[in-house]
């Protein structure tokens, strides 16, 4: 009885269930975004927007879109850009983030959590101010360090000459991507940076 192609077993149909994997796992390692989830908690009195975050892998090379803008709040990836590291943090321009400086004048990048500051335009355009939240990039607004635009910054660049230029410890952007990056990353939102 069964039906027109005879009988047929009944087969259980087990749940699809969700992957243990983090939703971030690619392009950017679940460890990563689990600290980066850790600095809006630890810094929550400071970030009024916690939906979505910058998050930089300096782990990477500066040739890779190692700058991704996370949807916290959606468990997904918006999108992913290339972003400088400071010519003192690479001082062979090897194209690899080789230290961090927190110093005034060491033209390096820092790590750690920043907190998105006003939007303005300066010599490089529509920036954003960047206001450091560790010991560790303590003196960001000090030392200048900001996201920008810079023509050193560009996909052909990084496909022809295997790495992008450096900036002076700013979070610089092809002209192309600095004013999706600066819309979505708007003031009182993380920044964060690690390797």
């Amino acid at each position: 009885m069964g039906g027109p192609f005879g009988s047929a077993p009944v087969l259980a149909v087990t749940p699809v269930r969700e992957p243990e994997i983090s939703p971030f796992a690619t392009p950017t390692r679940p460890l990563m975004v689990r600290r980066a989830v850790a600095a809006l908690d630890a810094h929550g009195a400071h970030i009024r927007h916690r939906d979505l975050v910058g998050l930089v892998d300096f782990s990477k090379a500066s040739r890779e879109a190692r700058f991704h803008l996370v949807d916290i709040a959606g468990g997904k990836l918006v999108s992913s850009h290339l972003v400088s590291h400071g010519s003192g943090s690479d001082p062979a321009n090897s194209g690899w983030v080789q230290r961090f400086s927190n110093q005034y004048g060491s033209y390096a990048s820092s790590n750690g959590a920043f907190l998105t500051g006003v939007a303005y335009r300066g010599k490089h355009g529509s920036s954003r101010r960047l206001i450091g939240l560790e010991d560790v990039n303590s003196a960001a607004m000090e030392r200048g360090i900001v996201i920008h635009a810079a023509n050193y910054v560009s996909d052909e660049m990084a496909r022809t000459q295997g790495r992008i230029g450096r900036s002076q410890g700013c979070f610089a952007f092809s002209d192309n991507d600095i004013a999706a990056v600066l819309e979505r990353l708007g003031e009182g939102r993380l920044l964060y940076a690690v390797k």
